[in-house]
């Protein structure tokens, strides 16, 4: 018999230092690898590291340019600056209530500002809507195909818009020239130089333009949805359109609220680009929204000062609506953005 059969266990152990055996040398090496997790403070301070540039950004181009409020208190004149300027106090706030054209004008500018805030709040709705039908097409290809082209119009300026407007529904343009050879007309439409239906076609314009854009969002909620959802429905017997209604659209329901509260934040930010390059001395009165008006003030009637006063007095309301519009959210459907 060797003598490596003969010993005993604790013969062929002695010697060996606790710890240095093979099941000491692995625990050793676990309790040398092992790392304390991060703690909460250094991942907090990572995370602000990484929004800082986009706070940065909020700050310079949304907080910043506040400072020129301040141009609504002087007879502010470019040329000379604001150290230049006389210093007036309240004296465009009261030219503002006192002129009764002013306040005609305004009274004017707010229905047509209100009218079309009302008309994009009542057909939002329809991105929704939209991202549902598309999302059913079984054809990826043929789905792709719509999104791009529905997407693209978001992308085109709108003077390039306009010039397509321009060539299509102008006097001498193809809808008139074709109609009239068809002998459907004798005097060409006007299309473009009318103030007859000028809400309704800026809406329409509208629609065409930012409508597959709107989808994105609704698309992006839709690949969040549960997928076994669908899968109980439908083995309880649930048709497409039953799913579309009991499951899609209760659960893009949120995304539509939050979108909703910021429109009705907006409702007096309509924009001007679509409104500049639409307006002529036909339709202007009736075209003309808030901020189509004071860059109007502003730059063609050369009052930056009353410009000022009604930008801060849109903002003003603006803020107040937000805030109403959020309570009510989160009064009804117990979830809101603030």
């Amino acid at each position: 018999m060797s003598l490596t059969q003969g010993a005993r266990p604790e013969v062929l152990g002695a010697g060996i230092p606790p710890g240095t055996g093979p099941a000491g040398a692995s625990k050793g090496r676990g309790r040398g690898r092992r790392r304390e997790p991060p703690s909460h403070g250094k991942t907090s301070r990572s995370m602000f590291f990484v929004i800082l540039p986009f706070l940065v950004l909020v700050f310079v181009f949304s907080y910043l340019p506040l400072l020129g409020w301040v141009t609504a208190f002087y007879d502010y004149k470019p040329a000379l600056g604001l150290g230049g300027s006389e210093f007036v106090g309240w004296q465009w706030f009261e030219i503002l209530v006192s002129s009764e054209t002013q306040l005609q004008q305004i009274g004017q500018v707010m229905v047509n500002t209100l009218a079309m805030s009302f008309l994009g709040i009542a057909t939002s709705i329809l991105p929704l809507f939209f991202a549902m039908l598309l999302n059913e097409i079984r054809f990826a290809w043929f789905r792709n195909l719509v999104q791009t082209l529905t997407t693209l119009p978001n992308f085109i300026s709108w003077v390039l818009v306009y010039m397509i407007a321009f060539s299509m529904f102008s006097t001498s343009g193809l809808v008139n020239t074709t109609l009239h050879d068809w002998g459907l007309i004798t005097v060409p439409m006007k299309f473009l130089d009318s103030d007859q239906h000028v809400w309704l076609t800026m809406l329409a314009w509208s629609l065409w333009k930012g409508l597959g854009w709107g989808a994105i969002l609704y698309l992006a909620a839709i690949t969040g949805i549960d997928q076994s959802l669908y899968e109980s429905a439908r083995i309880d017997g649930a048709n497409r359109f039953q799913l579309m209604r009991h499951i899609t659209f209760p659960m893009l329901m949120p995304t539509f609220v939050v979108l909703l509260v910021l429109s009705i934040a907006n409702i007096l930010n309509n924009g001007m680009e679509q409104y500049y390059v639409f307006q002529n001395a036909f339709n202007r009165e009736t075209i003309q929204v808030l901020d189509l008006y004071v860059y109007n003030v502003g730059l063609t009637g050369n009052s930056l000062s009353l410009a000022t006063v009604l930008s801060m007095l849109k903002s003003l309301v603006s803020l107040a609506l937000l805030l109403a519009a959020n309570a009510i959210a989160k009064r009804v459907r117990g979830s809101s953005i603030i």
